[in-house]
């Protein structure tokens, strides 16, 4: 596996351009965590699978709030608690799991970072090793 070490000055220069614009921020992240409850920074992080599942949970909580009003103003004591429990199930899921996302959230970000300065540096020597061949094809006498 190559890494940044393997690349020329004028590499590195690609590289580093490259990478300010696709790598994710921490600071954006954690700012995206405070809406966790949608799952915003999962989608940040390309992770749609769970950032969705996370959207599910919290609208599923809400339509089980709303269950829960409307008991409520029924005064549907049936009503009101099996919308309590089901509200609470998918919300309490959803609290523990953006909780522990707070602690796993640095581990995404160096995991992310590191797949695509991974695929920048791959690209860069698959273009060095283009142009390698396509100098090595030319006649001596530079003229095709």
């Amino acid at each position: 596996m190559h890494t940044k070490q393997d690349l020329t000055l004028n590499e590195l220069m690609v590289f580093q351009s490259e990478m300010r614009s696709a790598e994710k921020s921490t600071a954006i992240a954690y700012l995206m965590l405070l809406g966790g409850h949608l799952g915003l920074h999962r989608f940040y992080l390309k992770r749609p699978g769970t950032g969705a599942l996370q959207l599910v949970l919290f609208l599923l909580s809400v339509v089980f709030y709303i269950m829960l009003s409307v008991g409520s103003a029924m005064e549907s004591v049936a009503l009101i608690v099996v919308s309590a429990i089901l509200f609470a199930l998918p919300a309490l899921a959803l609290f523990v799991w953006v909780i522990v996302d707070l602690f796993l959230l640095p581990r995404m970000l160096r995991e992310y970072n590191g797949k695509i300065e991974q695929e920048i540096v791959q690209e860069i020597l698959r273009h060095r090793h283009m142009e390698q061949l396509m100098g090595r094809s030319r006649p001596e006498n530079g003229i095709l």
